[in-house]
């Protein structure tokens, strides 16, 4: 993975400059897919050679055979001749890159039509050096998308497609294990699957990860989507179209917010981190999806909240990433907001992230876990999870969530019960109590404390709090 890692930053740094920064990941994206389907295709057509030679067929109709597409062993991307990187990569005249690349994208859309319009064709038009554009093909080219034991390979592709914004700088993405703990409490089995900020499709693939390994096929599910950033847009349908997955993320890209793109869609699970510490939202006023108030204009965390629940189905369940402040925002209209998601009945869970685990920011972060369906014994109920302590450092700024840590929480939500020091079931009288204010260490310590001790600890949290 670092290898891949440090050939897309060389890539984008030999671009930078011929190509605006806005456009890297797409150039740089474009080539990464190219080499990974036709690693993908390599890899097929060897071990399907391989079977029609064990099966006794002679070696000219082999090769016969392996051009023929009825012939393609499992879902894979079918790559013609022109675009196979191979021949890409042994081009002489550097000159004629930028067409041959467009081309190759073209007969890969031509050929599997889920694609269409999904790859970018700006290698011959765009502004990009044609002789820079030939060191970083030849710096992609050297690494390989294969499976490992612990991995396959469309999982690799899926993370170099995560850290790709990170070219641009500034731009939101979810985190890995945060993504596998929202999967992992959500249990996607079945269903439709909605991500309305999905960013590069990395929380969208993980659940037809989910499925595939629960379902043994995820090619009959699909998950649907929404991205504001056209080129970020793209990279999702090529990481989706690269895991198998049938996807729907709209017939452009687009802000949620402002214009959904999937108006009547109800989900049986949404997924979302939105962006970190948005502020204005656009959109109008009166939307129905207000359904417990207008989110103020100066803060979009409510707006989405309320968006996710109008996405779910009767039996729909949300698993959404926020900033902490979304759990104590004393604003009356957010308050309000709160107070009417609560005496709803739909949430379910509030998780306290740990810091450092999100990218370009140190804001702590938490989960709201919100469902139409509460079972019989949870009615009433919200299960807060202080998860603050947990983490493994990855370098000095960055944290993740560990194996074990996600196993420790997910087990803690399955269950719904009291653990010291870790989670607690709290009733809605207990929330009232703490006038909605829903950050999960008030409820966790409040149950340790001594009854006479409890007046003082929420009188105190109302200070540092």
């Amino acid at each position: 993975m670092q290898e891949i890692k440090d050939a897309v930053w060389e890539a984008a740094d030999r671009l930078r400059g011929s190509v605006d920064v806005m456009d890297l990941p797409e150039y740089v994206g474009g080539l990464i897919f190219l080499k990974y389907v036709s690693d993908a295709f390599a890899g097929n057509r060897s071990a399907l050679r391989a079977r029609l030679v064990t099966e006794g067929y002679d070696e000219d109709h082999v090769e016969e055979l392996l051009e023929d597409r009825e012939f393609t062993d499992g879902p894979v991307i079918w790559v013609s001749r022109s675009a196979r990187w191979q021949g890409i990569n042994a081009l002489k005249d550097t000159r004629r890159i930028g067409q041959v690349i467009d081309d190759a994208m073209n007969a890969i859309m031509l050929a599997n039509p889920s694609l269409l319009g999904a790859l970018p064709t700006v290698f011959r038009d765009g502004t990009a050096d044609q002789e820079r554009l030939a060191e970083a093909l030849a710096l992609i080219g050297r690494v390989r998308f294969t499976s490992t034991e612990e991995r396959p390979a469309p999982d690799v592709l899926a993370e170099a497609y995560e850290f790709l914004p990170d070219i641009l700088g500034g731009h939101s993405r979810t985190p890995r294990s945060v993504g596998q703990l929202i999967v992992g409490i959500l249990e996607p089995y079945g269903g439709r699957v909605y991500d309305p900020a999905c960013g590069s499709g990395s929380m969208l693939a993980q659940a037809a990860t989910f499925m595939a390994t629960h379902q043994g096929d995820s090619g009959d599910s699909v998950v649907y989507g929404q991205e504001i950033n056209e080129r970020i847009w793209r990279l999702a349908r090529m990481n989706l179209a690269v895991h198998g997955v049938v996807s729907d993320l709209g017939d452009r890209w687009g802000d949620t917010l402002a214009h959904d793109e999937h108006p009547d869609l109800k989900a049986d699970f949404v997924m979302a981190q939105p962006p970190v510490g948005l502020g204005k939202w656009a959109g109008s006023e009166d939307d129905p999806r207000w359904t417990y108030g207008v989110p103020p204009r100066t803060n979009a965390n409510y707006a989405w909240l309320q968006h996710a629940v109008s996405k779910l189905s009767d039996r729909g369940t949300a698993g959404v990433v926020l900033e902490k402040d979304s759990l104590l925002s004393r604003s009356p209209a957010e308050t309000r907001i709160r107070q009417a998601l609560v005496e709803a009945d739909l949430v379910a869970a509030i998780v306290a992230l740990p810091v450092q685990l999100f990218h370009l920011t140190r804001i702590p972060g938490c989960l709201w876990v919100l469902t139409k369906d509460k079972p019989a014994e949870r009615r009433g109920r919200i299960l807060f999870i202080d998860a603050r302590d947990m983490g493994t450092a990855a370098s000095s700024s960055k944290r993740v969530l560990s194996d074990e840590d996600l196993a420790k929480i997910t087990g803690a939500y399955r269950a719904y019960r009291d653990e010291p020091g870790f989670c607690v079931s709290a009733g809605l009288t207990a929330v009232r109590e703490q006038e909605y204010v829903l950050t999960p260490g008030r409820y966790v310590r409040a149950a340790r404390a001594p009854a006479g001790t409890r007046a003082l600890t929420k009188d105190l949290y109302g200070v540092f709090n």
